[in-house]
């Protein structure tokens, strides 16, 4: 999957758990962004160009972002 903000594809991923609740974060190694996918949205959580005009925004994901070995 490409960073929402700079398109890069090196990342470090989170997954958090407490009390029933679970979320999995993944932030970008090159400009800090964090964000988290759910139902298909990116939703981003730490966006490292915050007072800029070129703010990071929520977008769709497509399957093949994911990069898994293909199911045929």
């Amino acid at each position: 999957m490409k960073c929402p903000v700079c398109k890069n594809k090196l990342q470090q991923d989170t997954n958090l758990q407490a009390s029933g609740f679970q979320e999995g974060l993944t932030e970008c190694t090159l400009c800090g962004a964090i964000w988290s996918v759910n139902h298909g949205v990116i939703e981003i959580v730490k966006d490292p160009q915050e007072q800029s005009f070129l703010e990071a925004q929520t977008e769709c994901v497509e399957g093949d972002d994911y990069g898994l070995p293909d199911q045929r």
